[in-house]
């Protein structure tokens, strides 16, 4: 039997598995009461045939954050050892969650990652690689960028706002605040395409960090005046 055809199917990437879709609409009216949370340019992800959704990374709530105005789940990529941690684990293998290891990260990944893209599925990447420590934006690692290479999806950059102050490092409890996410202007395949030739990771990287830092100031923009953004970074 070939590798190809020993693969698990993969379920509809426009369907919401029956837990997610709970949690959604228990944390929906959570976070709107407690984060006064609000999002948009999200819409044009809803049709989306596969996108690479690459986002700043404030706090552990950011994957709910980014994936909860969605009518269709996002595969995140995680580290291993969470899917160890009992009821952890269970979640996030039923909510199409992936596994990566951060320390040595294998062609494995990268393989299902791809597939998963192709299949039509978002799949979301923190490219800080973990939790920011002052609420800024960290240095990007650049693993992400072979994902774009081979998967020849657009990029949908986010930025959130409020998350840290929400629930910092060392923090187990969300703190009242007001959270923004900015789903900023996709990056297409043709826009991509001179950064994905070899020897243009840093430029590449260079890009993304650029549009996510326009989406984060958007976002901080809109949570400290209350106003909106008038258009998409």
């Amino acid at each position: 039997m070939s590798a190809a055809s020993s693969e698990i199917p993969l379920p509809s990437p426009y369907v919401r598995g029956p837990l997610w879709f709970t949690l959604q609409m228990i944390l929906q009216n959570f976070f709107c009461f407690w984060l006064g949370y609000r999002a948009t340019g999200y819409h044009a992800l809803e049709k989306e045939s596969g996108a690479l959704i690459l986002a700043n990374h404030q706090s552990f709530l950011d994957p709910l954050l980014v994936g909860l105005p969605l009518h269709r789940p996002i595969g995140f990529l995680a580290r291993e050892t969470l899917f160890k941690v009992p009821v952890v684990g269970f979640i996030l293998r039923k909510t199409h969650v992936m596994a990566i290891n951060q320390e040595a990260p294998s062609s494995t990944s990268l393989r299902e990652t791809v597939r998963a893209l192709q299949h039509g599925f978002l799949v979301g990447i923190f490219p800080e690689g973990t939790r920011t420590y002052d609420g800024n934006l960290s240095a990007f690692k650049p693993g992400f960028a072979a994902v774009i290479r081979r998967a020849k999806r657009p990029i949908y950059p986010v930025g959130i706002a409020g998350a840290y102050q929400a629930l910092p490092i060392k923090s187990w409890f969300i703190k009242p605040t007001r959270v923004r996410v900015v789903f900023g202007k996709p990056i297409t395949v043709e826009e991509l395409e001179p950064f994905t030739q070899r020897g243009q990771d840093a430029a590449l990287v260079a890009l993304v960090r650029e549009r996510i830092t326009a989406c984060c100031e958007a976002a901080e923009g809109w949570r400290k005046t209350g106003q909106p953004p008038k258009s998409l970074p």
